[in-house]
């Protein structure tokens, strides 16, 4: 066999690191939403609150297809990536959500497939949500009024409409979850939002605000969870902390076998490699626990350096290439020399 016809072998320990900290890939299907919430960071892209004050700022052109999708998934989920979260913008707002989460990959048992919505559309969608592969459906309920939603969201959608889409999520899965960003705005309604949960017997998870360059001019609106883990302290003893693995660590509580997360900073992060040399790094409470691939056809590491990007267009055609352009991307990461 000519030498020129003999592929390196891939070097994907990095990237299998990454999977067994339970690293996860994001795919943004859009960047657009029919919500404005000002703390929105739109995975890294330009975000429906800033793109509506500055007409000039517009989020990235869809570059994939459908079937570019699929291909994606395909590749990565055969590296080994197990846990992949559809997210926006809002997914359902896509013209291709439909073609793409009707045709997710065979997959491994292990492997889980996420929707992350805003719930405003599950209804609408409902009957062909219904045969997809979808494991999971995460609602995103940072509002339980019509004038927290219009604080928070900039929408004149009320309240019913997010409502009524986790009603129709639980009538199609099996598991629905529920996600809270923790704010000034919400905090009168925090525990009418655990008592929605807790009713329903739907997971949960609370979370401190991450800053992002779009959503500084509102540090003030940060709101700490002690107030919370003190009230949840009150209604069960079942408690311990996660932190191994990538991101964040999480506080979990069970009440009536229900589980309550809480991500607070005070847990830690993961920081691996090229965070160390970070220009961002003392902005960031993240750490690296998330690929992000977006619309346009680039995969990159961190939510606030977009500098980091890999464009993955040419190498769809490939998956052995894709598959190594991303270990090696990873690996890079981590090492510090990306």
């Amino acid at each position: 066999m000519s030498s020129s016809l003999v592929r390196t072998p891939l070097d994907v320990t990095a990237l299998h690191n990454f999977v067994a900290l339970r690293g996860q890939f994001r795919v943004s299907l859009t960047p657009q939403c029919n919500l404005k919430c000002w703390f929105c960071h739109n995975e890294g892209d330009v975000p429906p609150p800033f793109t509506h004050l500055h007409r000039d700022a517009r989020p990235r052109q869809r570059e994939l297809t459908a079937e570019d999708f699929t291909d994606l998934l395909r590749a990565v989920i055969g590296a080994g990536l197990k846990r992949v979260y559809f997210t926006g913008g809002e997914p359902l707002a896509s013209p291709i959500a439909r073609p793409v989460l009707t045709a997710l990959p065979v997959r491994a048992p292990d492997v889980s497939y996420t929707l992350i919505t805003n719930g405003t559309r599950v209804r609408t969608h409902q009957d062909w949500l219904a045969e997809t592969g979808l494991d999971k459906v995460k609602v995103s309920l940072h509002y339980l009024s019509d004038e927290s939603l219009r604080a928070i969201a900039h929408t004149r959608i009320g309240i019913d409409a997010v409502l009524d889409g986790i009603d129709a999520a639980r009538e199609v899965f099996e598991r629905v979850e529920l996600n809270t960003l923790l704010q000034r705005e919400n905090q009168h309604e925090i525990l009418p939002i655990l008592d929605f949960a807790m009713d329903r017997r739907l997971p949960v998870q609370f979370i401190e605000l991450v800053d992002t360059d779009f959503n500084n001019g509102r540090k003030s609106s940060a709101v700490s969870a002690q107030g919370l883990i003190d009230h949840l302290r009150t209604l069960t003893t079942e408690e311990h902390v996660e932190v191994a693995g990538v991101g964040q660590g999480r506080r979990v509580f069970r009440v009536d076998g229900v589980e309550i997360d809480v991500i607070e900073r005070g847990l830690g992060r993961h920081h691996v490699g090229q965070c160390g040399s970070c220009p961002v790094r003392a902005k960031c409470v993240e750490g690296f626990w998330a690929l992000r691939a977006d619309h346009a056809g680039g995969i990159q590491p961190c939510l606030l350096r977009d500098d980091l990007r890999l464009d993955i267009r040419e190498l769809l055609a490939d998956p052995q290439s894709l598959v190594g352009a991303l270990a090696a991307h990873v690996t890079a990461f981590t090492e510090g020399t990306l």
